[in-house]
């Protein structure tokens, strides 16, 4: 008999669904207080929560019969991670049980704004009948950009070409087979795309990638006019240069479900409500009765799978009951992931392929290893949790052809890892091992040696192999106040093509990038945080 314990509010759909199940006895407690959880949480096998609940490292110590925790949400902020996977504790939450819901409320703003629908509302509850006031224009007819194509991305362009519209879409991390396959022309290029659109709208997780995409830099490439709609994360628009882009006219109108502060400052609402043609939600893209039964149904669904030990989709944490295992391979589950992350932020292009090799004596621990490789690149593209467990699942939903070879003879090294990504023709190339039982080293990137350490803030740049070309970039650099804590160099022979990786104490903001890129010598420069 296993006991599942539901301290948070959630539907009576996914409540039945648990009491459906023979063997399984459900203890629906949505007020319980932390203390009685604390008292009682040792007679329960799962707990469901959402938010409310903090599933701490305390309340999971005394949970000595725990295996599973269900988050029926997203986030997963209220839960000690690392202290359920060090007792065995499977994390599962819901990602894409709100899809519909975003999806709706994105078209709600886009339609608020294109047709001044809120202000003719209010206009009207103050007593005025200004007809000619409310001219708007038409969703038929224009052009869609989608920065982000993936569940609510895709829904979105289904329904925009329902309404007559053309649809635009950037998406480095998804096939063209599928945005062939939805009607929408896919661009390589953001740019390219941004000069078409009459209307922009973001599907996109917040990652190092993606915040600030949105800049002046960005709106001034857009047409006069165009409209920005945002109900994925805030932090991918730049604030101020929004506001910039709405004083100019750049931007004609604005809905954001979502801000970069939330609920966000009263000086960021004064200022954006100067504007007449901005349609504001207080992150409310979940709120549908039918997502909430969504949410609940699904952590029903996983919670049952996991319970009888079934394959589950939606893991957030990895799980290690034995702990000489983790010990002993966690190095090399480190630099596997800050391979992965390295890779993802280098690579020119989305990743569509990706070849793992393990080789040396943890290639007995091949599959964790190369799990850990796709969680390092799936996080910088997806915004639900990314593990071990679940990453060979989220690669494949995103089309992501994974080759593996694993083999105990070792050429240079004791073991090593080595990863070839490619995407639209190019190809990328990173290999490292981990030496004297903890220490991390990238020795190959593409075709250069090198001995480089995979941590924090790192500028790499391809130059032609001539004097002062260093020089002239730690000048750039100590001129912006970015410190340069160690340099590493690889070349195929002097006086060739040369690879060079700094490592940072500071990040290295966009104008000085573009400055250092226009370098005599310098063919390509990237900023990457790992």
């Amino acid at each position: 008999m296993y006991k599942i314990l539901i301290t948070d509010p959630i539907s009576e759909k996914g409540i039945e669904l648990l009491k459906r199940e023979a063997d399984f006895e459900v203890d629906n407690e949505p007020d319980i207080s932390y203390e009685e959880l604390l008292e009682v949480v040792e007679n329960y096998h799962c707990i469901i929560t959402r938010s409310r609940t903090p599933v701490t490292s305390e309340l999971i110590e005394r949970g000595k019969n725990l295996k599973v925790i269900g988050r029926a949400g997203v986030g997963v902020d209220n839960v000690d991670i690392e202290s359920a996977s060090m007792r065995g504790i499977l994390v599962i939450n819901t990602p894409g049980a709100n899809t519909i819901g975003a999806t709706e409320l994105t078209i709600a703003h886009m339609i608020n704004v294109i047709r001044n629908t809120h202000i003719a509302h209010n206009s009207m509850l103050e007593g005025r009948w200004d007809r000619k006031k409310f001219m708007g224009t038409e969703l038929y007819g224009k052009t869609l950009g989608i920065i982000g194509l993936g569940n609510i991305g895709s829904q979105v362009a289904i329904r925009a070409k329902a309404f007559g519209m053309t649809v635009y879409a950037y998406d480095p991390y998804i096939p063209r087979e599928k945005a062939d396959r939805l009607g929408v022309r896919l661009f390589d290029n953001l740019y390219e795309m941004l000069k078409q659109v009459d209307i922009l709208t973001i599907h996109a997780p917040l990652t190092h990638e993606t915040r600030h995409m949105i800049t002046r830099r960005e709106f001034e490439i857009m047409k006069d006019g165009a409209v920005l709609i945002n109900c994925a994360r805030g932090g991918i628009v730049k604030d101020e240069d929004l506001i910039w882009a709405l004083e100019t006219g750049k931007l004609s109108g604005v809905g954001l479900d979502v801000f970069s502060i939330e609920p966000p400052p009263k000086e960021f609402i004064d200022k954006i409500s100067r504007f007449p043609n901005v349609s504001l939600s207080p992150h409310i893209g979940a709120n549908t009765y039918e997502s909430q039964e969504n949410v609940a149904v699904i952590v029903a669904q996983q919670v049952i799978k996991a319970l009888r030990g079934q394959t589950v989709e939606y893991v957030v944490n990895a799980p290690f009951p034995d702990l000489s295992v983790l010990t002993l391979i966690k190095p090399h589950l480190d630099l596997a992931e800050r391979i992965g992350r390295f890779l993802v932020q280098w690579a020119e292009e989305g990743i569509r392929e990706v070849h793992i090799e393990v080789r040396g004596d943890i290639a007995q621990h091949f599959h964790p290893i190369a799990s850990a490789v796709l969680m390092g690149i799936l996080k910088e593209t997806v915004d639900f949790p990314v593990n071990i467990i679940n990453a060979s699942y989220v690669a494949r939903d995103r089309g992501i052809k994974v080759e593996e070879l694993t083999s105990e003879e070792s050429e240079d090294y004791k073991h090593y890892i080595k990863v070839v990504a490619s995407g639209n023709g190019t190809e990328r190339v990173v290999a490292g091992s981990v030496l004297e039982g903890h220490i991390m080293r990238i020795f190959q990137i593409d075709r250069y040696r090198v001995d480089v350490e995979p941590e924090g803030i790192m500028l790499v740049f391809e130059n032609r192999d001539v004097p002062g070309v260093i020089g002239k970039i730690g000048s750039i650099l100590g001129n912006a106040g970015v410190n340069i804590a160690g340099f590493r160099l690889g070349r195929e022979k002097k006086g060739g093509i040369a690879l060079g990786i700094l490592n940072l104490d500071d990040p290295v903001p966009e104008e000085v990038l573009e400055e250092l890129r226009k370098l005599p010598h310098i063919i390509f420069a990237k900023q990457v945080l790992i």
